[in-house]
């Protein structure tokens, strides 16, 4: 894995909601887009913090009833992030020592860029070792 930067394996374009976004309509959009987590950002698409699936999970063990919850209410605020040009080994160090399986990608000027996920770093690993793996003839 060395040599490899986040910019090669994150995905992009990122899924943005409003921090006023309603949680019941941003969990109905998160299953049809068949994602984990989106960005909340401003009015100026700055990041405020991530919504993810596991944010779901204490909505739901706290009675379930997203109709009148804002994203703002559960939202993880300050997300750990990278940059596109952190490499990858240091973006799997910052998952491990905050428990955390999505790291928005950010850039300076443009804002956020994209999202790595653990499940992006799986696709990564998996390729690797498929194409590493010996050929039997």
């Amino acid at each position: 894995m060395d040599d490899v930067f986040v910019g090669r394996i994150m995905s992009s374009p990122v899924t943005t909601v409003a921090a006023d976004a309603n949680a019941k309509a941003v969990a109905k959009r998160m299953l049809d887009e068949n994602i984990s987590s989106v960005v909340v950002v401003d009015a100026d698409g700055e990041l405020l913090g991530i919504l993810t699936s596991t944010d779901f999970v204490e909505i739901a063990a706290e009675g379930g009833d997203t109709t009148a919850l804002d994203v703002s209410d559960y939202m993880t605020t300050e997300p750990v992030t990278v940059t596109a040009n952190d490499p990858i080994e240091a973006a799997a160090s910052l998952m491990l020592d905050h428990s955390v399986h999505h790291l928005p990608v950010v850039d300076e000027t443009e804002g956020v860029v994209g999202m790595l996920t653990t499940t992006d770093m799986t696709a990564y690993v998996s390729g690797i070792e498929q194409s590493s793996a010996p050929v039997l003839g």
